[in-house]
This record gives structure tokens, C-alpha cells and sequence, in this order.
């Protein structure tokens, strides 16, 4: 019955309003980013001691460290629910990290839940938007809506441009739909930002090949196995250069 108290208080627990958060706060982030196993046993307590929101999203953060993706979500969706509660409008944050860990999770389902709410908030903007369409774009390509991933991707490219992964999965979606010189100028934003990603030259490869520049394939492909040896990517690699009739490294 006390902890049951006491999770009721962490729940219904006032935050404090955006940059004015308590010390505890930094520290606790701290350990979720810098030692996650001590961060989620910081943020645990703290939860327990009416922390919050702020608590419940520094154990998203912790398990997230820790790879550990549904505990992440669920950490996420809690400090969603409390800010929304609260009428605070970092929700939208939360929601977005909550779908951004489904994603890692493996479940498009629950992120796109996650990711829908986020957006419908209107409350994110700059980078934050961007990133949360993004991930949206994600969702809808495993769902096998090409034409609503590319609405979320353009959208996504005016806020999150710096960001390679979203040249990346603009290229790749482009090439998909047979929009080649899409795929190309794209690509070459993501090679101009992250140029020494194994994802991103397999994906320059690729599109060099549906192009027949089998020279700029292999480079792209020899790239990769230097960038990842021994990596998935690498064996994706080796495959596409025997088409050509390459040995492998």
C-alpha cells in the first residue's frame, strides 16, 4: 500500500516549468547517459519519491542506454501521460521518444501510436518536428505506405536537413519508386554529411548500380567493406559486387 502511495504521488507530482528543472534532474541525466545501470536505479527511486515526469523520462533515457527498448518506451509513455496531465507541453517530447524506442524495439505499431500523438500535439518544431516526422517515415515504409512516407520524409527534410539519415531514407525510398534522380541528389546529401557510414555507401552503390555506373558501385561497395568488415553491411555489399563478378575482401 506505501508504494502504491508513493507511485500515486510520483504520478500526479507538479513539474517545474522547461529550463527550470531541480538539480536532480542533471544529475540524474548524467548517470542515465554516462553510467545507465546507476542512472536507472537513480531515476527509479526518484520516481518513487514523486519525480515525475522528469524522473520517468531520465529512465527512459537510462534504459535506452542500456538498449533496453520497450522498458525505454514505456518510461517514455509515462512521462507523456504526466505531462499531458499537467498540461505541459513537453509531452510532444516524450511522445516522439516513446515512438523513437518502439521503433528501436521492433514494433511500428505501438511507435506509430507514439509518433501520431506527438505530431498531433503541434506543439514540436525545429529539429524535434523534423526528427519525429522521420521516425513516422519509418513506420509508414514497414507499413508499406510509400506515398505517405514520402509526404512525412519532405516534411522532414525542411526541419531535420542536417540530419544524413533522412537524405539516406529519402534516396533509398526514391530508388524504390523508380525516381532516379531523386534518389541521386539525395544520396548525395547523405554522402556530403556522413560520407563514412557503411549504410549510406551501400546505398550509394545501390543506387549507382540501378543507374549502370558499375564503377561508382564498386567504390561505394569497396567502401563498405573497408567502413564495417565483418558487419551485415558488409555481407549486403559483397553480395551486390558479384553482379559484377568481384572477389570478396
Amino acid at each position: 500500500m506505501l508504494f502504491f502511495l508513493l507511485s500515486l504521488q510520483a504520478a500526479t507530482a507538479a513539474a517545474p516549468p522547461p529550463g527550470k528543472e531541480p538539480p536532480r534532474y542533471a544529475e540524474c541525466m548524467d548517470l542515465a547517459t554516462g553510467d545507465p545501470s546507476q542512472g536507472v536505479t537513480a531515476a527509479a527511486k526518484w520516481k518513487v519519491e514523486g519525480g515525475g515526469m522528469l524522473a520517468r523520462q531520465c529512465l527512459g533515457v537510462a534504459y535506452a542506454n542500456q538498449k533496453r527498448w520497450p522498458s525505454a518506451a514505456a518510461a517514455f509513455e509515462e512521462a507523456a501521460h504526466d505531462a499531458e496531465s499537467a498540461h505541459d507541453v513537453r509531452s510532444s517530447n516524450y511522445w516522439a521518444q516513446a515512438g523513437n524506442a518502439w521503433l528501436a524495439a521492433g514494433d511500428p505499431v505501438k511507435a506509430r501510436a507514439a509518433l501520431d500523438a506527438a505530431l498531433a500535439s503541434g506543439n514540436l518544431s525545429g529539429l524535434a518536428l523534423g526528427e519525429a516526422r522521420l521516425d513516422r517515415a519509418r513506420v509508414l515504409v514497414a507499413a508499406g505506405d510509400m506515398a505517405g512516407a514520402r509526404s512525412d520524409l519532405d516534411r522532414a527534410l525542411a526541419d531535420a536537413k542536417a540530419d544524413p539519415l533522412a537524405w539516406l531514407l529519402s534516396a533509398t525510398l526514391a530508388r524504390r519508386q523508380g525516381d532516379l534522380p531523386r534518389a541521386k541528389t539525395d544520396i548525395a546529401e547523405a554522402l556530403k554529411r556522413a560520407a563514412d557510414d557503411p549504410q549510406v555507401q551501400l546505398e550509394a552503390g545501390n543506387i549507382a548500380a540501378v543507374d549502370g555506373d558499375e564503377a561508382a558501385a564498386r567504390a561505394a561497395w569497396g567502401q563498405v567493406l573497408t567502413l564495417a568488415p565483418g558487419s551485415a553491411t558488409a555481407e549486403a555489399a559483397r553480395k551486390a559486387l558479384a553482379q559484377f563478378g568481384a572477389s570478396e575482401k
